[in-house]
């Protein structure tokens, strides 16, 4: 226990003391000593606990040099750790012999040949950057290429079936079945080429595998190439088009390529940002017309996408576009209030400009397979369908969906998307693309 505290309870005890007999001398003599030796403790444990004034004489100070580091030499220390590049300009201002070098740890202090030859003056006029044309782009995929996940799924397996000729027989036509069953072609056509194999071998005209696999293709390219009106961007000015799809289709992008391949073809094309509830969709949009220097009508967010487009139809009929691209907020096909949107963004369209929307075009992503037939079926219940994009054919083995929609929907297909480029969005030839698909198959 400290000892100070155990002088004041023996101090406090005699003072009780001192209360019951304050007569007797002797008592106040040593109550007097007792203080007196309180006291004398009190300072001897004072003078004992004196803080060493001279130690503190003994701590390291930071060094006087470093504290008095200009700023620049602590940006140049802290460029050399990090390897910042550092833009050093003459003293007389002029910018226009700028010397540009990159700060070195200690190891790589000596300057090298590029050094020198940045850092030499030269010719005063700076080297003029080269620009880049938003609109070139580079070469596109072929369309092999785009396909070749796709060749390498259900084409290859139905191609391998009707391999070394095989016999005709029911393990045959079993294999093929399941093929096709499981294929993304839909149940509707995998059934009609079944059916019609199986009536080639009953009327006796299919006599080995080889037959059968020929007539398969034939019959798909049947399909491919039924009869469809040709796109005609002239039949009307302005020509609109109204497209539609589900979220993440690939609808803006898909929009924003048209664009470019429009007016490279010399149209006069203007957009319109009817996808109001998705700021993002607005912003790519815009960053597409000025890839392609194309204008877009954009409206407050949340407005009504039918008022924004209606006041994209009056300009482009005042001002003389030719084509029209509206874009349209991305929506599940089982919402019927949002499908019911379109709609109404139909008939406004039909109000601003009678007769159109010209064109009505679903986006489809090419990797959902089958549930893109489902879609295109939702879709058509609502809006009155001429046509389908299909994008990301080149990432995904299920473009035997584009077979299934041309058969069920007789949709004409308008435009593939086989890559990222905008040469990648391609017209839709049906020849050409049944030719990729069977090509190198036996």
């Amino acid at each position: 226990m400290n000892v100070s505290v155990i002088f004041a309870l023996q101090f406090y005890a005699l003072l009780g003391q001192a209360d019951e007999a304050p007569a007797d001398p002797m008592v106040q003599y040593i109550i007097f000593g007792v203080m007196g030796l309180f006291v004398l403790v009190l300072l001897v444990k004072g003078l004992s606990s004196k803080p060493d004034f001279d130690a503190t004489r003994d701590i390291s100070r930071p060094d006087e040099e470093q504290t008095a580091r200009s700023a620049s030499d602590i940006e140049a220390e802290a460029r050399r750790v990090f390897e910042i590049p550092h833009v050093a300009v003459d003293d007389e201002g002029d910018v226009s012999r700028t010397k540009i070098r990159i700060m070195r740890t200690e190891e790589e202090q000596a300057p090298t040949a590029d050094d020198t030859a940045l850092e030499s003056p030269g010719d005063d006029s700076p080297e003029p950057e080269a620009e880049i044309d938003p609109n070139l782009e580079k070469s596109g995929k072929t369309l092999g290429q785009g396909l070749a996940r796709t060749k390498a799924g259900f084409v290859s397996r139905l191609s391998q079936l009707f391999k070394k000729n095989k016999a005709i027989d029911d393990d045959l036509i079993g294999d093929l079945e399941e093929a096709l069953f499981t294929a993304d072609i839909g149940v509707r056509t995998s059934q009609r080429l079944v059916d019609m194999v199986n009536e080639k071998l009953s009327a006796g005209q299919l006599k080995d595998s080889q037959q059968v696999w020929s007539q398969i293709k034939d019959e798909i390219r049947n399909i491919l190439s039924f009869e469809s009106k040709p796109l005609d961007l002239d039949a009307h000015t302005p020509y609109v088009i109204m497209v539609v799809g589900v979220n993440g289709a690939g609808k803006t992008t898909t929009i924003g390529k048209l664009a470019s391949l429009y007016r490279r073809s010399g149209k006069k094309v203007l957009l319109a940002a009817g996808d109001t509830f998705r700021a993002a969709a607005v912003e790519q949009l815009e960053v597409w017309g000025q890839r392609a220097d194309v204008p877009v009508v954009r409206g407050r967010e949340n407005q009504d996408p039918s008022s924004v487009i209606f006041d994209a139809c009056q300009r482009a009929e005042a001002e003389g576009f030719d084509v029209i691209i509206a874009d349209t907020a991305g929506r599940l096909q089982a919402k019927k209030e949002l499908m019911e949107e379109l709609a109404k963004v139909q008939r406004v369209i039909d109000k601003a400009l009678p007769g159109a929307p010209h064109s009505a075009w679903l986006v489809l992503d090419a990797t959902v397979g089958q549930n893109a037939i489902s879609q295109a079926k939702e879709f058509s219940q609502t809006v009155d369908l001429t046509g389908v994009v299909l994008t990301k054919l080149d990432g995904t083995a299920k473009g035997g969906v584009v077979i299934g929609i041309c058969d069920e929907m007789k949709f004409p297909v308008r435009y593939i998307g086989i890559g990222e480029q905008i040469e990648d969005l391609r017209v839709f030839d049906p020849k050409a693309f049944a030719d990729a698909l069977f090509s190198d198959s036996v």
